[in-house]
């Protein structure tokens, strides 16, 4: 039992510093920690159930290897969720309406700041985190930001350091602003932050490869995703082969709420002539694979099971499931229940 006298001390800290600062355990809510969908079954089960809220997500890669295809989808399909779903999208790189629409974006409900200024997007960012009035805030991406003092020098000019100092800085400020009532229901908001690799210099042994923003914004962010390109999605033959998609692979090199080093595969389409239309997941095919993973659906050599139904494979699984709405349905709900149990047994 909580003696009177450390209520007494509570009481007189939350009078101090504000409602609900501190709080008994057993006040506090089981879903302190809201999932947003990434868009992807897959990337989903793999994250432990969606992307964290009230905290920072980052997506690294090499360029057009899908970063900024996944935070999009992840939009999309959170609009979808929720028709009152807002977006705040700093656009340090081009924001492009219509690749946007393609991923299946609703641009009504997104509001764009169209800046490479790092002072002017992080206190953009802030005052839209601490007015707890949009549900997602994504900047693409870290290193097409720069400090003013950069951006006001001359080419042959140095400006060492700037950018990681009030990159640390922004994100002790803006954790802050992110948080949110550990009692109160109140509006949570999903982070995103879209990075990129770069080299280090005379690095002979380890992995030469780094992030922009210094070493301290690692400590910053809840998951930290790897993306990368595993294959190109092709039809066609010989010389007239055409791009349609690829096959985008992502590697949670950090998780605070499932166990990281986990990897999702799912096909992207950007184009015509492929097994789906352009700007959306291969949902069949993230269905199937993880039916068979789970063991929902028996797979015997190259024989698939389920039910009394049987297939000789994976294609044809896949096939079936696309082309039969009950059959997807039902698999779905089947892998969706099994996925809420692996994940509940992981964050124990």
């Amino acid at each position: 039992m909580i003696s009177d006298e450390a209520k007494k001390i509570v009481a007189q800290l939350n009078k101090r510093f504000g409602d609900n600062v501190v709080v008994f355990a057993s006040d506090i809510r089981n879903d302190i920690i809201p999932r947003f969908t990434s868009g992807s079954t897959t990337l989903d089960y793999v994250l432990g159930g969606g992307f964290p809220g009230n905290q920072w997500n980052e997506l690294i890669g090499e360029p057009s290897h899908g970063k900024t295809a996944v935070a999009l989808k992840t939009i999309a399909a959170n609009q979808k969720r929720n028709p009152q779903f807002t977006t705040v999208w700093v656009a340090a790189e081009a924001w492009v309406p219509d690749y946007a629409e393609l991923c299946g974006v609703d641009t009504n409900r997104v509001i764009v700041i169209e800046t490479s200024v790092m002072e002017e997007a992080y206190d953009s960012v802030i005052a839209f985190a601490e007015s707890k009035s949009v549900d997602a805030i994504v900047i693409d991406s870290l290193p097409a930001l720069s400090p003013s003092p950069e951006l006001e020098k001359n080419m042959d000019e140095m400006t060492v350091g700037k950018g990681a100092l009030l990159t640390n800085k922004f994100f002790r400020v803006v954790n802050t602003a992110m948080k949110r009532s550990l009692i109160e229901d109140e509006r949570p908001v999903l982070g995103i932050i879209i990075n990129q690799y770069r080299m280090k210099i005379g690095v002979m042994h380890g992995d030469p490869r780094t992030t922009p923003g210094g070493e301290g914004k690692n400590y910053a962010f809840f998951t930290r995703c790897e993306i990368r390109r595993d294959e190109w999605i092709e039809t066609g033959s010989g010389n007239n082969k055409i791009r349609v998609g690829q096959r985008i692979k992502v590697r949670t090199l950090k998780n605070k709420t499932a166990p990281p080093q986990r990897v999702a595969y799912f096909d992207f389409y950007f184009a015509e002539g492929g097994d789906c239309a352009p700007g959306e997941y291969d949902f069949a095919k993230e269905i199937a694979s993880l039916a068979v993973i789970q063991g929902i659906i028996d797979r015997k050599g190259g024989w698939f099971y389920f039910g009394d139904r049987k297939w000789q494979g994976i294609e044809s699984v896949i096939s079936s499931i696309r082309e039969e709405i009950d059959l997807m349905e039902e698999v779905q709900k089947l892998v969706l229940e099994s996925s809420d149990k692996i994940m509940a047994e992981d964050n124990e």
